[in-house]
């Protein structure tokens, strides 16, 4: 499936993203990827696909409404943009479709049957119907539509079954009623009795799809038709400018006001009833320009993340044992970081390395303060409470907390008042730029002086996706990254002030115009005959800048090796002379989300691990960190982790011109599947790891 236009030098944005989670889909539609994370894919995809229509939809539309012209650099009107993006959606969910029912053969071979509400046998009938009066019924919300003036708000996230009562034989015009699928307390699936080593499982929609003549038992009708429907919002978030209420107050007020976004998404069951989906249309008022989407009988599929797996681990890749690096393990962090810099790369290693660093300093007598940025946490977060624990214990705590973090405003607004309850110093950001740094510091006394330590992350310091996200950390007692990272947290709560920074790569100060000056530096390396190179990994390429600066250098000779998860704008087919481009994009079993950046520099090569994606937004308006590596182990470990993920020919994917995701192949003797080999490095780097010297 090609899904963008090989002629183009830039790639658009929206179609480009659409090409990443297709590569989502392909691994639902992979049968050596085990059944009950294909089946988790298909979540992802779905999960995914919500939010690029809260988020990126919802700017095309909103463009479309202020009537803004074609892109100055693509050419492309918000119109225009926004078919492509409405036919390549219904391409996918084609695909999405074929795929589920693929997956469903599978599942029966394996003894687990998911039915609907006409596949259920006598006992099962008996069970389901006594399940729904004692349990879903008093949850749901039912209204009859036939005298209301206005339809009912349609909440996003939410589901809703669309019923159609008729009675047979007769000529009435039939009745139209509207049913709130409810997802707690008992979920989305429900697992029937076992029978004959038989699993059944029936989702919720379904049950009460067998139950709607006990729901409409007081009216006069046999005949009850229910089309699943559902409503996606615009997520941008309207702050209040009303300055006499504080940020925290704002957003509060923003976050709660979400839900009542614009549209910018219906999608319906493809089989519902023409006069039922007319008045539907024509209740909510919809336009030519509105996204009406034809789907199969179930949506939300993100609920299928959460698919019961029934004790059949079998059936699930084998999770990992996270490493324990031997030095963290035989003396204290502050003990082993004194001698030398420390590398961990999560879900690889343990993230409770991290969270015994934040521990570990709120007990300790010599520890004078603990300072850290919050992005993403976990609801119920160690690292929070080890930062409360700090406060309890006498330190000086600070954090910055970002409450714009999308989706997680609630979280991060409920663990700023914890921490400010308790007495920790809590930062919410810069006027106008989100913190998406990853920095921790902690300041011990040591003798007669003050020693720093630092974390630079390019993930979240979150202990749930760190079993899923592939990010690295730094820890270092390096004086000339610690230093930076103390000017960081200054600029934090002395904005005014003008900070020079000697180490670090700060956006939106430095970033840019240092990684242009790195590009600028292989290209005149290039020119003098020496080896140029740049290997770069992020999630996003979209700044054009900086695509433009690597097609000059790529056409001035230097070789270029990216490895993109996501949003490529690059197309790597566009007058690249010399094939000086090479792009790859591994989806596998962990998010790929660190960040590397990896100039030649006539063979003394730099290396900088970073938060920031190469996007627009990243360079000129966050605050975004890039730290140089500059112990040599390091250094050394990180290109062989770059050299296995280039090397990988089972999930990587060819990012082309026309970015329809065809899986590289390479003349290797063997396979390399990059997740994988990587563990195994690991483990035997662990294996081979000496004691640190004194």
């Amino acid at each position: 499936m090609d899904f963008a236009n090989p002629s183009l030098a830039i790639i658009n944005r929206e179609i480009s993203w659409l090409s990443f989670n297709h590569r989502v889909l392909q691994e639902a539609d992979d049968r050596t990827v085990p059944v009950m994370d294909r089946i988790r894919f298909l979540g992802i995809f779905s999960n995914n696909l919500d939010e690029f229509f809260k988020v990126r939809v919802a700017t095309v539309k909103r463009m479309i409404d202020i009537h803004a012209g074609p892109n100055k650099i693509t050419g492309e009107n918000p119109t225009s943009v926004l078919q492509q993006i409405q036919s390549i959606v219904i391409q996918l969910q084609q695909k999405f479709d074929e795929v589920y029912k693929k997956i469903l053969i599978d599942l029966q071979r394996e003894n687990i049957y998911i039915i609907n509400e006409k596949q259920l046998d006598p006992e099962h009938q008996l069970y389901v119907r006594n399940l729904f009066k004692e349990e879903i019924l008093p949850q749901l919300a039912t209204i009859i539509l036939r005298n209301l003036k206005e339809f009912p708000y349609l909440r996003d996230k939410s589901i809703y079954l669309a019923v159609r009562l008729s009675k047979s034989g007769t000529d009435n015009k039939p009745d139209y009623a509207l049913i709130e699928i409810p997802s707690q307390p008992f979920g989305r699936f429900i697992v029937l009795p076992k029978k004959n080593e038989q699993n059944n499982i029936i989702l919720i929609d379904d049950v009460i799809r067998f139950c709607l003549k006990d729901i409409f038992v007081a009216f006069d009708y046999d005949t009850f038709d229910a089309y699943t429907i559902k409503m996606t919002r615009d997520a941008e978030l309207d702050i209040d400018n009303d300055l006499t209420n504080s940020l925290l107050e704002r957003i509060s007020k923003g976050v709660k006001g979400r839900s009542k976004g614009q549209p910018v998404r219906f999608i319906y069951d493809n089989t519902i009833a023409p006069d039922l989906l007319s008045f539907i249309k024509n209740r909510l008022k919809f336009g030519a320009k509105d996204n009406i989407i034809p789907g199969g009988r179930y949506h939300n599929f993100r609920d299928f993340m959460k698919f019961p797996n029934l004790g059949r681990n079998d059936l699930a890749y084998t999770p990992i044992q996270p490493l324990k690096h031997k030095w963290l393990e035989s003396e204290n962090m502050f003990s082993v970081l004194r001698k030398k810099d420390v590398l961990l790369h999560f879900p690889y290693y343990d993230f409770n390395h991290f969270v015994s660093f934040i521990r570990e300093a709120s007990i300790d007598p010599a520890v004078i303060s603990i300072s850290t940025t919050i992005y993403r946490v976990a609801e119920d977060s160690k690292v929070i409470r080890a930062l409360m624990n700090a406060v309890r214990n006498g330190k000086q705590v600070t954090v910055n907390i970002e409450l714009q973090a999308r989706f997680d405003e609630e979280i991060n607004i409920n663990h700023s008042k914890r921490l400010s309850d308790i007495g920790a110093k809590v930062i919410f950001g810069i006027p106008n730029l989100k913190v998406h740094a990853k920095l921790t510091l902690i300041t011990r006394r040591e003798g007669n002086k003050t020693v720093d330590y630092g974390c630079v992350s390019t993930g979240n310091f979150h202990e749930g996706t760190a079993k899923v996200y592939s990010d690295i950390a730094l820890f270092t007692s390096n004086k000339k990254i610690t230093k930076d990272i103390a000017k960081v947290f200054k600029f934090f709560e002395n904005t005014y002030q003008n900070y020079t920074f000697n180490h670090l790569l700060v956006a939106p100060l430095t970033l840019r115009s240092k990684i242009e000056r790195l590009i600028n530096n292989e290209i005149e390396n290039t020119r003098k005959g020496r080896e140029a190179y740049i290997i770069c990994k992020i999630n996003s390429l979209v700044d054009v800048d900086m695509i433009n600066k690597l097609y000059k250098a790529a056409n001035e000779g230097v070789k270029i090796q990216l490895i993109v998860r996501g949003t490529c704008m690059l197309n790597p087919d566009y007058r690249d002379k010399h094939n000086n481009i090479e792009i790859i994009s591994i989806v596998d079993k962990y998010l790929e989300h660190a960040r590397i950046f990896v100039f030649c520099n006539n063979n003394d090569e730099i290396i900088y691990l970073s938060s920031a994606d190469w996007m627009t937004r990243n360079l000129d308006h966050r605050v975004e960190v890039a730290c140089p590596v500059y112990d040599d182990d390091l250094k050394k470990e990180i290109r062989e982790f770059l050299v296995i993920q280039l090397m990988d020919n089972i999930k990587a994917r060819v990012i082309n011109g026309s970015q329809n995701n065809t899986y590289k192949t390479v003349n290797n003797q063997y396979s390399v599947r990059a997740q994988d080999d990587l563990y195994k490095f690991y483990q035997q780097l662990e294996q081979e790891r000496k004691p640190i010297s004194r």
